[in-house]
């Protein structure tokens, strides 16, 4: 009977509680979201897994000398996984949109205004009882509205650690389910003859702007804004390193083999701070829910902000591209570009689109350099 109690104890069943099944059912609805629905697959399946991982009684994956602990501490407690993946973003885009219309980048401002109401939306959340949020936890919680995953983890890491795993959770959930969130928001907020404008066609843009402006917003953070250094100058390197032409091997490796394997680490260390100890709790639903109202917000703003621009505009300007300014790049571009063909079958706004969402790229980081430097 002794033998059998003690081969009972060594199993994960005996050790099991009702949170760790809650968790792990959280990491198999991930999964379904990853695999059935295709939402965000590349991170929310290695968070889901991960998720996982970390709630098997006795298995040690987020303890020390576990793998989960492992890729946690080299990769985001030291900040190297969000920085190397801004890196592989940057060897991604393309500015030329941008820099054919920088009018673009006040929409990208003016999306980030989400992040900023939503701050002193979870400071104020601390009058309803069962939530105690620091001004770092809200600054880390606000960042959600940039819809900017690696910026989101990067300054929770910084910030509020412990709020990581429901703040990383809360950011790429909302990035997947942007062609659900955004439509209504911008519908509401114009009329089917503004959603049926269609905009000239851009300038092309020459090499040497698309070289020199890396460097210029390398040099405009560095004089202005240090603390965003970090995010914005690995981004800068990996876009210069697409636009020079001469190191294609390295541009390719940044935009594939590197930014993926990244990808992976950075899922599974996301997914080990989903522990039942740490992610159920009433603080993780209000995480959820201001996540919801920033990104709501900084799509509003975007839009609000674009019909601005159109009234003062000589050149004519079609409000949707403002909901592209949250940095969900490519896929709020699409959204602004299928919301468009439904009122205009002939209007393409992809191209003036991708101006709005790579500033919000740069926005978002900004942001975050900003909430560092004040509350860091």
């Amino acid at each position: 009977m002794d033998r059998l109690l003690t081969l009972w104890d060594s199993t994960a069943l005996s050790a099991f509680t009702w949170g760790q099944a809650a968790m792990m059912f959280v990491g198999a609805l991930l999964l379904y979201l990853a695999i059935s629905r295709k939402f965000e697959p590349l991170l929310l399946l290695p968070i889901g897994f991960g998720a996982i991982l970390a709630n098997i009684p006795l298995a040690g994956f987020t303890e020390p000398g576990g793998i989960l602990y492992y890729i946690y501490v080299v990769g985001i407690d030291t900040g190297v996984f969000p920085l190397l993946i801004f890196m592989g973003v940057g060897a991604m885009t393309d500015f030329g949109p941008l820099l054919a219309n920088p009018r673009t980048l006040l929409l990208g401002a003016a999306a980030q205004f989400g992040i900023f109401a939503t701050l002193f939306g979870a400071i104020a959340l601390n009058a309803v009882p069962g939530f105690d949020f620091s001004l770092q936890d809200a600054s880390a919680i606000a960042i959600i509205g940039g819809a900017d995953g690696p910026t989101a983890i990067f300054l929770a890491s910084k910030l509020s650690p412990d709020l990581l795993g429901a703040i990383a959770v809360a950011a790429y959930s909302y990035m997947a389910l942007v062609p659900i969130i955004q439509p209504p928001i911008m519908r509401l907020l114009t009329t089917k003859e503004e959603r049926a404008v269609k905009m000239e066609q851009l300038r092309q843009i020459g090499r040497r702007e698309k070289i020199l402006f890396p460097l210029a917003v390398l040099f405009l953070t560095l004089l202005f804004l240090p603390t965003a250094t970090p995010l914005v100058g690995m981004f800068c390197l990996g876009n210069l390193m697409r636009e020079a032409g001469v190191v294609e091997r390295l541009s390719k490796t940044a935009q594939n083999e590197l930014i993926n394997i990244v990808t992976i680490f950075l899922g599974l260390a996301v997914g080990s701070k989903l522990s039942a100890s740490e992610f159920l709790t009433l603080e993780t639903l209000g995480i959820l829910g201001l996540g919801a109202v920033a990104f709501s917000i900084g799509t509003a703003s975007g839009v609000l902000m674009a019909k601005l621009m159109a009234k003062l505009s000589t050149a004519p300007i079609n409000p949707l591209i403002g909901a592209a300014g949250v940095s969900a790049v490519p896929m709020a571009a699409r959204v602004v570009n299928k919301v468009g063909l439904e009122a205009n079958q002939n209007n393409f706004l992809l191209m003036h689109a991708m101006g709005p969402n790579v500033a919000g790229v740069l926005g978002s980081a900004v942001a975050a350099g900003i909430l560092l430097a004040l509350v860091g």
